[in-house]
């Protein structure tokens, strides 16, 4: 496995790897890899000859008062982790070779309506930011297919109308969450929970969990069942930020009729705020 910092050499390397005819996969990510990205790294293996893992810390994404500066930077271990998991390469740029007129004076890409509520509303400007970041290693890396985790359930509706609108030839991949044995999905910020706290976070899935019994026992009462989920996270310890029952296509409010759902949570525990999702078929 190689690890490069520079899209000449990236270009250089894929040239070659294209030459011979092999496709090639791509699996963006900010590091601090844990089993879920690994999967990724996994899936794309199974479609593509070649794996490209990005390790990119975005700034774009972040907002003023979310934590880019503490934000893990584990590239030694996560190159341990890809190369046991088959990755071929990793494209691992610094700022100034993704940005190098600087954040004020960049391009940004906006998908209207799916970056609307829910985080998007809960954090201005983060999809603009993956959208654009998410579009040059597109353009960067030219691969066949990308994977993405379904855990980042709005981000990953994002990536898909933006490749269907802008005609971009990426075949998109959604991965299945992966999960701790208690049920919390696996995410670079548990590790900023205190132990009371880890011991507190499983519960989110569990709420999550009974909230779709519920509706597959018959309920359509939307908004009702929200507000019971997000009393019941306030009691179990969270800060809700949102409930909301949508459907699973466009995102907006689910109707009693719709066919797909998804459940989208986030909810703070401490100063940590975790987010997750569940769908299903009625």
């Amino acid at each position: 496995m190689r690890t490069v910092h520079s899209l000449k050499e990236l270009r250089t390397i894929l040239r070659g790897y294209r030459q011979q005819g092999k496709t090639i996969g791509l699996v963006p990510t900010m590091g601090n890899l844990h089993e879920g990205h690994i999967s990724l790294v996994r899936k794309a293996a199974e479609s593509a000859d070649v794996v490209v893992t990005s390790i990119f810390v975005n700034p774009m994404q972040f907002g003023a008062h979310e934590d880019l500066d503490k934000y893990p930077r584990t590239l030694a271990e996560d190159q341990e982790k890809l190369a046991e998991a088959g990755n071929t390469l990793v494209f691992a740029p610094p700022v100034e070779e993704v940005y190098p007129e600087g954040l004020a004076r960049q391009t940004k890409v906006v998908v209207p309506e799916v970056s609307e509520g829910h985080c998007g509303a809960s954090r201005p400007g983060h999809f603009e930011g993956v959208a654009t970041v998410v579009t040059m290693l597109f353009n960067m890396v030219q691969p066949d297919l990308a994977v993405f985790g379904e855990k980042d359930f709005q981000q990953l509706a994002v990536i898909r109308k933006l490749v269907r609108d802008l005609r971009i030839p990426v075949e998109i991949i959604g991965a299945p969450t992966v999960r701790e044995d208690d049920g919390l999905a696996k995410s670079s910020r548990n590790g900023y929970l205190s132990e009371t706290e880890r011991r507190i976070a499983p519960r989110l899935y569990q709420i999550m969990r009974e909230t779709a019994d519920r509706i597959q026992q018959g309920r359509t009462d939307y908004p009702a069942l929200e507000q019971e989920a997000s009393a019941a996270l306030a009691e179990a310890g969270f800060r809700p930020d949102y409930v909301n029952i949508v459907n699973s296509v466009t995102l907006k409010p689910a109707a009693p009729d719709d066919p797909e759902i998804t459940l989208l949570v986030a909810a703070f525990l401490g100063t940590t705020r975790l987010i997750d999702n569940l769908s299903l078929t009625r």
